[in-house]
């Protein structure tokens, strides 16, 4: 059987394949809740074939939202609202997953094609960082973070994690990755303190340790935890690979059972300090962590072609593959790659209701051309 259709199991949950639609945010979601349209959304991956479906970046608190239209957690209303859209995915014959994240110094803008400008935090907070340092030239001056916000913050990931589990969520994925609150404290390029959640790595890796262990606590043993990370911040500065192998022996200690391996987020030069983009880009990252640190591991970033994905399981670079922009543009892609892969044609996968007469259909072709 192809790699990428062998099932993988996570604790208590067993994921049907190796394909995961990556968390994207879409900026619908009025007063932080999942609407019908979102149910649509993602059950439509699910019903593509997809194994774990992951709703996009959620915010643990009001003023840890991107934009004013992201998802959120951090009251009951939400979680009744994610309810529904776990259900539908499940539905549809998929796991559903959550990100959960509090965006630090790129909180308040508008929407990306409005421009992801600088707004007022309609919540009335200020926005948070390591330090007074903001994520780029013109962006929102953060407030740095006390012993009171940390507190806060962590228990406020623990308090999401406890609303996931009772919407149905299958598993939680926590976002310390692309330039975030989380990965704002692990970079040296934004975590500048002097104190006791700064320095030397081990200081720096302290309040994402902390939150992992939180959410870890809150969440259900038999349920499956992951985090994002960026692996690099770019090429020889910032954050590094040797430094994320350190993070994720510290994770899998913590009781993280799969990482997501991407990289960036910080605000960079461009040329050389940044990571080059091409097909599977950030493969090479997630192989280097499997390996050196014995993780269970995601590869995602320019990964659009079925022969791509199973080649990547194959060499054993990672235990499963992500998808985001190419599931956008063919949300069935698990089911054609199905069809690429799978010796019968991949017709087993295809939801029953209408597979059965894709499939007649199919071999009436093939008999007509014969």
């Amino acid at each position: 059987m192809a790699r990428l259709f062998q099932p993988l199991d996570l604790r208590g949950l067993t994921l049907k394949n190796r394909v995961v639609v990556s968390p994207m945010q879409t900026y619908s979601a009025p007063e932080g809740r999942a609407t019908p349209w979102h149910q649509a959304h993602l059950a439509r991956f699910a019903l593509g074939g997809a194994g774990l479906v992951m709703a996009e970046a959620t915010a643990v608190t009001p003023e840890g939202r991107s934009t004013a239209l992201d998802l959120g957690l951090w009251e009951e209303a939400q979680a009744r609202a994610l309810e529904g859209l776990a259900e539908a995915v499940h539905a549809c014959g998929a796991a559903c997953g959550v990100q959960l994240q509090h965006a630090g110094r790129k909180a308040a803008t508008s929407a990306p094609w409005e421009g992801f400008r600088p707004v007022a935090d309609p919540a009335g907070a200020q926005v948070l960082g390591p330090t007074d340092a903001p994520a780029d030239a013109g962006g929102h001056v953060p407030r740095a973070m006390g012993p009171s916000d940390m507190a806060r913050i962590v228990e406020a990931y623990a308090a999401a994690a406890r609303r996931a589990d009772a919407a149905g969520v299958d598993l939680i994925e926590i976002h310390m990755a692309h330039g975030y609150l989380l990965h704002s404290f692990l970079s040296p390029l934004s975590n500048t303190r002097a104190d006791a959640y700064g320095g030397a790595i081990e200081g720096r890796m302290r309040l994402p340790l902390d939150v992992a262990a939180a959410v870890r606590a809150a969440w259900p043993a038999h349920k499956p935890l992951a985090c994002r990370i960026s692996s690099v911040d770019g090429i020889g500065v910032g954050w590094s690979l040797e430094d994320s192998q350190v993070l994720v022996t510290a994770l899998i200690a913590a009781g993280v059972d799969l990482v997501d391996c991407s990289s960036g987020g910080m605000i960079l030069p461009r040329g050389d300090m940044m990571v080059p983009r091409g097909p599977g880009f950030q493969v090479p990252f997630a192989s280097r962590l499997k390996r050196t640190t014995g993780a269970c591991v995601i590869a995602v970033g320019g990964i659009t072609q079925a022969a791509e994905a199973e080649a990547v399981l194959a060499r054993e670079d990672a235990d499963l593959v992500a998808l985001g922009r190419e599931m956008l543009a063919d949300p069935n892609w698990a089911l054609h790659a199905a069809a690429t892969l799978v010796e019968d044609g991949g017709w087993a996968h295809w939801p029953k209701p209408f597979g059965w007469w894709l499939e007649r259909r199919a071999r009436a072709a093939h008999r007509d051309k014969a």
